[in-house]
């Protein structure tokens, strides 16, 4: 049976087995170490205490998986088809029922980083859809033909249509993120919050999976610290088990004799504090890390799915191979108890050749995250995960150039599925062209807001202090978007 290169990278190099079990003093254990200080109150202000890492209230999921699309994707040609674009199709604004799109009074709430307007004869003509939409399941929804998987699995889910950001280029994933623009001090992401305000489920597994792509210096954690970031997990298909043969140069007892001494020099400075907690906490990080290496590869081994269950991700295919390994991962991460497993895709910034390029990206996800939903809901996760899935903003309904779409942050979609939401829903709008949200508004505080309070915890009240004052999530904005909740 070949065996699986997988391998966790850092902001620079990624990281060979070799240098992975050499460092997994500082790496699993360091995470392990870092979360079991936190928990004691070690190195943080004297008058604060962390969270017990107990929901505030019953919670309706207790893990996440977060779908990131990078770059934008077209909502109009997903899950807010608009057939106005087809029927005004290559005329301006002022020659449809639509003037006032690039009223400046509107641009003036726009926060911009690079100012990104496509050529001013062009961006006033609309651009047609480029794919047809039908309606799926029960509820009839309308979604675009490029999804078609998805469309059947629309009754489990809660669409939003009605996002929008202040950020129209892409700082926006920061936003998306974290809650903050990127000209703000970044803060730590919905990720490390999570894992900061819950804690763990296994504690022989990381809390917190990126399974790429990074984007900018995306150091998850900030000032909750290192603990409460990312593991980054970039999976090789061509080997599909980790860790299965041992490098020559270390053998196991050879490194359980490493994690030994350590331990003995932890015990030794001990007894210079003893009955101190955050030292106790730190001798069994090194133990849990021997375990988590231990129970890694059999979470990362897909050899045990059977073949239907591989095809249902789309495993094996060409076009769905890369991301439906990834499903298929996210789904074994949140069976062992991964608490937050982030599951990215890339090429979603479609500003020429929208249909070509459109088709190909759609076709990528389509069925593996079909596949994934479909998977979670007959093995009983899906009612105790909350599935997000979304990108940075949207697209315009006028053309860039000849054949693509700018950027749009005044009006997006995204969706939600599992635990404690009402499938089968469409929630808020956008005008009849896709350019903005009109009606139930949401920005990216009051979905943070939502996706804590199905986890049980209150945006207002998960805070770290740090520089003399309380942080949270949210700011001081947010609000639970309560009809998306069943």
């Amino acid at each position: 049976m070949s065996s699986q290169r997988t391998y966790f990278q850092s902001e620079s190099p990624a990281w060979t087995r070799r240098s992975f079990l050499t460092r997994s003093g500082l790496g699993f254990g360091g995470l392990a170490l870092g979360t079991m200080l936190a928990r004691d109150g070690f190195g943080l202000e004297s008058s604060w205490r962390p969270p017990t890492g107990l929901p505030h209230f019953p919670a309706r999921a207790k893990s996440v998986i977060w779908i990131f699309l990078r770059g934008g994707l077209s909502h109009m040609e997903s899950f807010d088809p608009k057939p106005a674009l087809t029927q005004y199709s290559g005329k301006t604004f002022d020659e449809t029922p639509f003037k006032g799109v690039n009223d400046p009074e509107k641009r003036k709430r726009v926060r911009v980083v690079v100012v990104n307007d496509a050529n001013g004869q062009q961006r006033n003509k609309i651009y047609p859809l480029q794919i047809g939409s039908a309606p799926g399941g029960r509820s009839g929804i309308e979604v675009s033909d490029w999804f078609p998987h998805l469309r059947n699995c629309v009754d489990d889910l809660a669409i939003v249509r009605s996002m929008w950001t202040t950020d129209d280029n892409h700082g926006a994933q920061v936003q998306f993120h974290s809650g903050r623009h990127m000209l703000d001090v970044q803060e730590p992401t919905i990720g490390a919050w999570v894992n900061y305000g819950l804690g763990s489920l296994n504690d022989n597994l990381p809390q917190f999976i990126n399974m790429g792509p990074r984007f900018f210096d995306k150091r998850d954690g900030r000032y909750l610290g290192p603990a409460y970031d990312a593991v980054p997990l970039v999976i090789d298909p061509r080997e599909p088990l980790a860790y299965a043969r041992p490098e020559g140069d270390i053998t196991s007892a050879e490194q359980q004799i490493q994690f030994d001494l350590v331990g003995k020099l932890n015990r030794l400075k001990a007894t210079q504090y003893p009955g101190d907690q955050a030292l106790d906490a730190r001798i069994k990080s090194y133990e849990l890390a021997y375990k988590m290496q231990s129970q890694m590869p059999a979470v990362l081994d897909l050899a045990k799915e059977s073949a239907a269950t591989k095809q249902l991700y789309g495993v094996g295919d060409r076009d769905t191979d890369d991301f439906g390994r990834k499903c298929l991962m996210a789904r074994r991460f949140i069976e062992a108890g991964v608490r937050f497993v982030e599951v990215g895709s890339g090429n979603w910034d479609h500003h020429f050749n929208l249909s070509g390029a459109l088709t190909r990206t759609s076709t990528s996800v389509d069925k593996p995250i079909a596949g994934l939903l479909t998977d979670l809901k007959e093995r009983g996760l899906l009612k105790d995960t909350l599935v997000i899935w979304g990108g940075e903003f949207g697209r315009t309904p006028y053309a860039q150039g000849d054949d693509g779409r700018d950027h749009n942050n005044k009006g997006y979609t995204l969706w939600l599925a599992g635990g404690g939401v009402k499938g089968g829903t469409s929630y808020g709008s956008t005008d009849d062209h896709g350019f903005e949200a009109v009606q139930d508004k949401v920005n990216l505080p009051d979905l943070h807001a939502t996706i804590l309070h199905l986890l049980g915890l209150d945006h207002e009240k998960l805070t770290f202090r740090y520089a003399g004052r309380d942080f949270r999530l949210t700011d001081v904005k947010g609000e639970v978007v309560k009809r998306v909740l069943a």
